[in-house]
């Protein structure tokens, strides 16, 4: 069953809406650095998924499937027939899912250092495991090692603090079920049903979704366009946000008369 996640909307209502969807982790304060960006020329609209941030955190394990339908929910709720998605990780993973299963939904995608089965399962199962005993407290720290280079880390620990106090508030059961949806999630045969044009981006040296994991993206939808980033870990969207919000303008500045809200 769907729930009514929580959002924050910026920049001209009559605009065309870009949705930004998040990290494993974090809430939608990891998009700051693209609102300023795109907020001039678009409706911004980032979201908490369930179970992190403002949003309810319902009785796991969740599915792919309940994380997108979250999102077709906010859709309606925001009056957005057809939208601009970009997905970052998790983020990622639901916009090949709405991308495949609701096409009438998304005019452009964008699919941020994902992949479109993290691997290996029980993993995620171990993690989820591990954080409904001990909280996220016990992994927020690893978590965010994978986010950023050590070269950025070291040049800004008070980033890299404030990202892991953000994992480390995350409730444990919202964290654990989106580890259970990632467990289960497979999303390679959905690729060659994205329509959407598609921009691929991944960080050169991301231990999370390599690089390897964009070219299989790439590869696997049809027309995408690939970017791969030098000196970038798993949460480009900030580490390399120049970089990150002159691709998304470039993307999402073709978007139909369609992107707009009603």
């Amino acid at each position: 069953m769907s729930v009514d996640v929580h959002y924050v909307a910026d920049g001209p209502e009559d605009a065309p809406v870009v949705v930004l969807s998040g990290s494993l982790g974090s809430t939608l304060d990891m998009w700051e650095p693209q609102v300023a960006a795109l907020a001039s020329e678009f409706r911004v609209v980032r979201y908490d998924h369930r179970g992190h941030g403002n949003s309810p955190t319902p009785d796991g394990p969740y599915s792919m499937a309940d994380l997108g339908a979250d999102t077709v929910r906010l859709l309606d709720r925001i009056g957005a027939e057809r939208v601009c998605f970009a997905g970052l990780s998790i983020g990622g993973m639901v916009g090949m899912w709405l991308a495949a299963n609701a096409p009438e939904r998304i005019d452009r995608l964008a699919l941020l250092c994902t992949s479109a089965r993290f691997a290996p399962p029980e993993a995620w199962a171990q993690r989820a495991d591990l954080v409904r005993r001990e909280g996220t407290g016990a992994v927020a720290s690893g978590v965010v090692a994978r986010w950023f280079t050590t070269g950025y880390a070291e040049k800004e620990p008070e980033v890299t603090e404030r990202m892991r106090a953000m994992v480390a508030a995350t409730p444990a059961e919202g964290y654990a079920g989106c580890c259970n949806a990632i467990e289960r999630a497979d999303l390679h045969p959905e690729l060659g049903r994205i329509s959407a044009p598609t921009l691929v981006v991944g960080g050169a040296e991301d231990p999370a979704s390599p690089p390897d994991q964009a070219e299989l993206l790439a590869d696997g939808i049809g027309g995408a366009r690939l970017r791969v980033l030098d000196s970038t870990a798993h949460l480009a969207s900030w580490e390399r946000a120049d970089h990150v919000n002159e691709l998304l303008r470039e993307h999402f500045s073709a978007t139909s008369q369609a992107a707009r809200k009603p």
